[in-house]
Order: C-alpha cells, then sequence, then structure tokens
C-alpha cells in the first residue's frame, strides 16, 4: 500500500515488523524482500509521489564547494523511487578486487567477500529492471595481451524508475505500508542502547514518536549519514564517538576526459557501442585493467570508454554531431534548448568557425536527417531503452571517459553545521576532497592502458596536456556527490567503521544501515546495484532470526 497523506493512528495501528527509512531503489528493493520473508513492513519516505520544493529544500546543505561536488539537493531526490527518478540506469556489480587487500594502495579487505553478495545479483539485477546477471560478452576478432580487458560489461535498466518497475507489489501487498511525506528526525533508545522509537514528522500531521522496535537505514548515502551525525551530536559516544569513522572517507568517483582515443582496430571500435544483447537490456563494453596491471602500476580500481568527442572540433566528421554544435551557434535558438554556461562549454565562445561543419552535415546528411527521430524512439518509446547519446563516427577519434575509484580519504568527510531546515534538522558541510593520490592513480592507469592499446596495434591516446600539466588536468575534470559512499562504512569494529558485515550498527544492535555509504571503497562500478545486493542479504540474514 502506498499513502500519501498517512495519520500517526494510521502508522500504529499498521503494527510493523521493521520500519525502513528512505524509499529509493535500496529501500523499496528491501522492504518487499522483507515483505516476501514474511515480515510486516512499513517504508517511511520524507518526499511525495512528485518533487515538492519544500521538502527537496530539507536536503540543501550549509556548505559545499561548487568546483568539486554537486548541489547536494539535486544530487538526491526525495520522494517515492528517491534517486531513481534522478539515476540513469547503469548497472554493474563491484570487483572481486574491490573486496581484497590490495598492500599497494594501503588497503585492507572488506569483512565481506564477493561471493557473499553474489547470491543475491540476479534477484538485484532483476528488481531494477535490467535483464539477466550476465556482465562479460566475448569480443570475437580483437587480440590483445590480458593486461587489460575488453569483455566487461555494464547493464542499463529498461526502467530506472524503480518504483514504476513494482507499482503494483508497493500498492496491493498488505504486509507493506509505504508511508509518504514522513521524515525520520532521530530516534528514542531504551536502557540497552536499542532504538525504542523513531522521531517522525508527517507533513501536515505534525511531530510525534512511533515505536519500532528495528530500523533499516536506506535514506540515501549522505542524508542517512546526516540523521546519524545528528544522533551523535546528542549522544557523543555513538557511532565511535566524534573521532571516529561516522562521516569520514567520503568518496564519490574521479572521472572526466584528459585524452581522445583514435581506433586503429575497427572490431575493437565497434565492439565499444551500446546495443541489446540476448539477456534482457542494453549492455556497453568497458576497457579495465586486470588485478596484476592495477598492482604493477599502483593503481586503483577504474574503466575506461569512449564517449562522443567535443562537437566544436570538426575532426570527429559527424553530421549529426556537427548539427548540434551548428544549432548551438545560434544564440536565441541555442538559449531555449540548453542553458547558456552549457552552451558555451559545448560550442565555446564566438567567432564561430561553420564552414568545416556544414561540410560535415552535407557529407553525412541521410545520417543527419534520421538521427533526431531515430535517438528520441530509443531513448523514450522503444521497449529497450536505449541508454545514452553516442554515435560513431568516421574519424574513429573520441574522447576516452575514465571512471577511477575514489581513494578513501579521513579528511574527505561530511560533518554537520551550525544551521537547520525547517524541521530543526543540521545541515550538512560537504567536505569532499580529491587527493595526488587521485590524480596520480588517473594517470599511471593512462600509462598503463597507452601501452597496451600501442603494442596491441588496437588505439592510440592523444593527451589534452602535456605530462607536467595532467594533474591539474585531472582536479579540473573531478567533481562528484552523486555517487555517496563510505561515510557509514562497513567493518570489523567501532573504531573504524560504523555497521558490521551484517550492516548492522556497532553501537546500536536494532539499527541496520543499507546505502552505499557503507561501502568501504568505491570500485570503478556505480554503487547502486551493489547497496541493493546489500539489502536483499541483509533480508534473508534477518528472515531466520524472526527476531533479532
Amino acid at each position: 500500500m502506498i499513502e500519501s497523506a498517512p495519520s500517526f493512528d494510521r502508522l500504529r495501528d499498521f503494527a510493523a515488523d521493521i520500519h525502513v527509512i528512505g524509499a529509493g531503489p535500496v529501500g523499496l528493493l528491501t522492504g518487499l524482500a522483507l515483505a516476501e520473508k514474511g515480515f510486516r513492513v512499513l517504508i517511511l519516505e520524507s518526499g511525495r509521489e512528485k518533487a515538492d520544493p519544500a521538502i527537496t529544500a530539507l536536503s540543501e546543505a550549509e556548505s559545499y564547494d561548487p568546483d568539486y561536488h554537486h548541489r547536494p539537493d539535486i544530487a538526491s531526490a526525495r520522494r517515492l523511487g528517491g534517486t531513481a527518478n534522478l539515476w540513469g540506469g547503469r548497472c554493474l556489480p563491484f570487483d572481486p578486487i574491490d573486496f581484497t587487500d590490495r598492500p599497494w594502495l594501503g588497503l585492507g579487505a572488506w569483512p565481506i567477500s564477493e561471493a557473499d553478495l553474489a547470491p543475491h545479483l540476479a534477484s538485484a539485477i532483476e528488481g531494477l529492471g535490467a535483464g539477466r546477471p550476465v556482465f562479460t560478452e566475448a569480443l570475437a576478432g580483437v587480440a590483445a595481451d590480458p593486461a587489460f580487458a575488453f569483455e566487461t560489461l555494464e547493464r542499463w535498466s529498461n526502467t530506472p524508475r524503480t518504483q514504476a518497475i513494482h507499482r503494483a507489489a508497493l500498492e496491493g501487498r498488505a504486509d507493506l505500508l509505504v508511508a509518504l511525506g514522513a521524515t525520520a528526525l532521530g530516534f528514542d533508545y531504551d536502557e540497552a542502547g536499542r532504538i525504542g522509537a523513531i522521531d517522525l514528522h508527517l507533513e501536515g500531521a505534525g511531530r510525534e514518536r512511533l515505536a519500532a522496535s528495528r530500523v533499516i537505514l536506506a535514506a540515501g548515502g549522505n542524508q542517512g549519514t546526516r540523521l546519524l551525525l545528528a544522533e551523535q551530536r546528542r549522544r557523543p559516544e555513538l557511532f565511535g564517538g566524534p573521532e571516529g569513522p561516522l562521516g569520514r572517507f567520503y568518496m564519490g568517483h574521479v572521472n572526466g576526459s584528459i585524452a581522445d582515443i583514435v581506433f586503429e582496430n575497427r572490431t575493437l571500435h565497434d565492439g565499444l557501442t551500446y546495443h541489446v544483447d540476448a539477456n534482457g537490456s542494453y549492455v556497453r563494453r568497458r576497457i579495465t585493467p586486470s588485478r596484476g596491471t592495477q598492482e604493477a602500476a599502483g593503481i586503483g580500481n577504474v574503466a575506461f570508454w569512449p564517449v562522443v568527442p567535443p562537437i566544436l572540433n570538426p575532426e570527429h566528421r559527424s553530421g549529426p554531431l556537427s548539427a548540434v554544435f551548428l544549432a548551438l551557434t545560434v544564440g536565441p535558438l541555442a538559449r531555449k534548448l540548453i542553458a547558456e554556461p552549457m552552451r558555451l562549454k559545448h560550442a565555446g565562445p564566438p567567432p564561430y568557425a561553420r564552414g568545416p561543419h556544414v561540410m560535415n552535415v552535407l557529407r553525412d546528411l541521410p545520417a543527419t536527417i534520421g538521427f533526431a527521430p531515430a535517438f528520441l524512439w530509443k531513448n523514450r518509446v522503444a521497449k529497450m531503452r536505449l541508454p545514452g547519446f553516442f554515435l560513431t563516427n568516421p574519424g574513429r577519434r573520441y574522447a576516452l571517459e575514465y571512471h577511477s575509484e575514489h581513494l578513501p580519504a579521513a579528511e574527505s568527510r561530511l560533518t554537520l553545521g551550525e544551521s537547520t531546515d525547517r524541521l530543526g534538522l543540521p545541515r550538512l558541510v560537504h567536505e569532499l576532497r580529491f587527493s595526488q593520490a587521485d590524480a596520480a592513480s588517473v594517470i599511471a592507469a593512462h600509462e598503463a592502458l597507452e601501452g597496451w592499446l600501442t603494442r596491441n596495434a588496437l588505439a592510440r591516446l592523444d593527451y589534452y596536456e602535456p605530462p607536467e600539466r595532467r594533474a591539474e588536468n585531472v582536479f579540473a575534470e573531478a567533481k562528484h556527490g552523486t555517487h555517496q559512499v563510505g561515510t557509514t562504512r562497513m567493518g570489523f569494529d567501532r573504531t573504524s567503521a560504523v555497521v558490521d558485515a551484517d550492516c548492522r550498527a556497532f553501537d546500536v544492535p536494532n539499527l541496520f544501515v543499507v546505502s552505499t555509504a557503507v561501502l568501504p571503497t568505491s570500485s570503478q562500478a556505480n554503487p547502486t546495484l551493489t547497496a541493493v545486493q546489500l539489502g536483499l542479504r541483509l533480508a534473508e540474514h534477518l528472515a531466520p532470526r524472526g527476531g533479532a
């Protein structure tokens, strides 16, 4: 059941066994799994069905650096489905190497292994609407040594809004209630340190205590951490104490482009585009280093793939890309299509050299004419949803996108400010930091990739800057805040982590945290699928106990 204006009496009468805070992909799929196992589950969602400006404003931060962090109130969504309403739908699991000791980076193993999450991969990928759990695909006709692989797949959800996939179950189950407009503001504890009640605000009904015996915090990485930081401000001994791990090790990913890739091997070039495989969704191959390469180069986990080149450079020879450029050079028209800062980013300042782009359009006229309707059909109408904009070009030149692990550092962190939102919860201060080690890892990864591409006659890299300026180039590209990793990290004890291997808080025995924030390292992968696997694993873990 989904209720848009529940009362406190209604929530009490429901008599939930487990309260889940947050109705994003992780909260919804964890809640549904718990209901399937016989629990009565109450999911508390701060937002409504659609975005509400007054509720969205609850996520505004006291401070952040806009050069390195996206606006916090647009990096997450307080509404049914959470950030599934913003998410592009990219799904891939963390790699085996992410869970293990990596002495060349000074990183220890996680308290769980890939094998602990593997049994929940199929259910997680199905729950996210991305087909079946197949993440490799051979590419015949490309011979290369194993320092890098090009068979790893990313899968894409056909319906990124998780709440739409599971609408019938959310509306039809009598043992699951999704309460909208319900914001958790804190907890009351019994003498044993267990949560006894949730301090809850209902839009239009005010603020009361709601009894709870088990709580799963799935409110998104940063907002869940914010709630725990507020609890720690009231009770400083919680979560390792003020100098403990809570709020620290804030990670996203180090991503961007510092080089173009020009393909010499046509088969590899053709094999790196979006395509529908035999397992139920669009997929795309990524170029990834082996464990041996990562160790030898001293780098973190990373993935590479080609993206459309800067459209203002006519060397791409693509009619559709040149048509987009020409449209963006017509100021009055362009400003109706795109914000002015983004127009200048893609088209650059005048004067414009339109002639070569006109020639691209004329040479590539059939593709230019057919591009828009074909793209809109595949992206908006077709059952298999084309997830992104990527066009091949005759020059086989592309920007090389990297998506690199953001290395954990205690000084990259979330703290509470002195200002509060309208409900009285302190706002966050975001101190997301990228280090010299992050830049060095990205640069060394490119050097290793360049050597592999060259010795196997696959492609070449054309860097944007000389070697002495490449670290600066990495920092100029670095900006995140949408992947919210590490701030309630999983570990072996309360001095170094907030939750244990089962996502149970060390200091509050009936509180579980299931979000991207519990991941101890950030991998090369987007974190949503792995967080869902953790939620499904927790549901299985709780089921035999019936109590706990």
